[in-house]
């Protein structure tokens, strides 16, 4: 059965007037949040104290909402957990790899990828010392970079300002084959694209849930690894709950099974609790369907800006194969535009230097608000409306 997007769409808080395009950097409300967390506040935190975490499952969310997301990345069951930020995910992955690559000292990455994933690299590279580096290519050089010494591949799939996107099934079999692991951040990708972990033999995946996923600001992060590895990998972020027995309250560090040896410390039960009443909606559809719509969506905002604002250059892929769920444009002058689309109604995002960039989230994103976005941006570039000292203020967050 094909998705229902307008039932999906009246399942988030949506406000009048405003036309949503920046959910690939902060998902909306899920309707049923509100009431799911109140729920665990009053019924389990106010009602059981303590007691919620076996009477209510806390302790288990993790594993839980793990395998629910695993189902929209092609996990295995049992590979995912969720918790913690996915700068510590990252921090964890890529410890973990270069531990099972001994006597390899090189982590290679691309340019385009987020730079907290690179500030990880970075500190632990130089925690370690002993020669390890972190290498980094631009992103159309990552496959002929990869030679015999390199340890570990870490990339985001998805480039988070233009939308380019790696090939992951070729990129993981090159990697392989020089004797290298491969750790994927799926921030741009878990919700917004097709993704088979298993089928494509990945190593380690991390990712966020608060952008597609819609789980809230500073939702928990998760984090995959393969079965064949799950046993072996040693956390160098050996939290207690990571321990195989958390209340014996041991001195020594045992790590748990599996994928439970990668939980770190206490999990954020209220945010965990937003995110479940998120997957409720993602139970309704399936990736190949939002996929679909998502290109559907995506190239006809391609078309429509490219019609009426000459002055807007392409950023992302031509290819829609090539890129995620967002479109970028670049103009010198992007974050006053950006300022003056979201003072106009349509919310996106600015990336330095230079690009605007847009969401499309079939969820609840509509054809209708595509092309009204595209009238609100063309009228806004025709008139230079953009040409306002407020619109050039630049705020914290952009």
């Amino acid at each position: 059965m094909a998705a229902d997007f307008a039932a999906t769409r009246a399942m988030f808080q949506l406000p009048d007037g405003v036309i949503y395009l920046d959910g690939n950097s902060l998902g909306p409300l899920p309707r049923g949040a509100a009431e799911r967390v109140a729920a665990c506040i009053t019924a389990e935190w106010g009602g059981m104290l303590i007691t919620a975490w076996n009477r209510a499952g806390w302790i288990d969310l993790p594993r839980r909402l793990g395998d629910r997301i695993g189902r929209l990345i092609g996990a295995e069951p049992g590979t995912v957990v969720l918790g913690d930020t996915l700068s510590i995910k990252v921090y964890q992955a890529l410890a973990s790899a270069l531990e099972l690559r001994p006597g390899r000292r090189v982590i290679l990455s691309d340019t385009g990828n987020f730079p907290s994933d690179l500030y990880m690299a970075d500190g632990l590279v130089r925690t370690l010392g002993q020669g390890y580096e972190l290498r980094t290519v631009a992103p159309e050089a990552v496959e002929a970079a990869i030679t015999p010494d390199l340890a570990v591949l870490m990339l985001t799939e998805v480039d988070y300002r233009t939308g380019r996107r790696h090939d992951m099934v070729r990129l993981i079999a090159k990697a392989h084959d020089a004797g290298a692991l491969v750790v994927w951040d799926l921030a741009h990708s878990a919700g917004a694209i097709e993704v088979d972990l298993a089928g494509a033999a990945a190593d380690f995946a991390v990712g966020c849930t608060y952008k597609y996923l819609n789980s809230g600001p500073g939702g928990p992060a998760f984090i995959y690894v393969a079965p064949h590895l799950a046993d072996r990998v040693r956390p160098a972020l050996s939290g207690w709950l990571g321990h195989e027995a958390p209340f014996a309250f041991d001195l020594d560090y045992r790590p748990g099974t599996g994928i439970e040896r990668m939980r770190v410390g206490t999990p954020p039960i209220l945010q965990m609790a937003a995110l479940d009443a998120s997957l409720d909606i993602w139970d309704r559809v399936e990736m190949p369907d939002v996929r679909a719509r998502s290109i559907t969506l995506s190239e006809a905002f391609i078309q429509g800006v490219e019609a009426a604002c000459p002055t807007l250059e392409l950023a992302s892929p031509r290819d829609p194969e090539a890129r995620g769920s967002q479109v970028s444009f670049r103009h010198p002058e992007g974050y006053a535009i950006m300022q003056a689309l979201i003072a106009a109604g349509v919310i996106g995002d600015f990336r330095a230097p230079d690009i605007l960039r847009f969401g499309f989230t079939p969820l609840y994103t509509t054809m209708e608000e595509v092309e009204a976005a595209v009238g609100i941006l063309a009228g806004i570039m025709a008139t230079s409306a953009w040409d306002r000292a407020e619109f050039r203020t630049r705020a914290k967050v952009t």
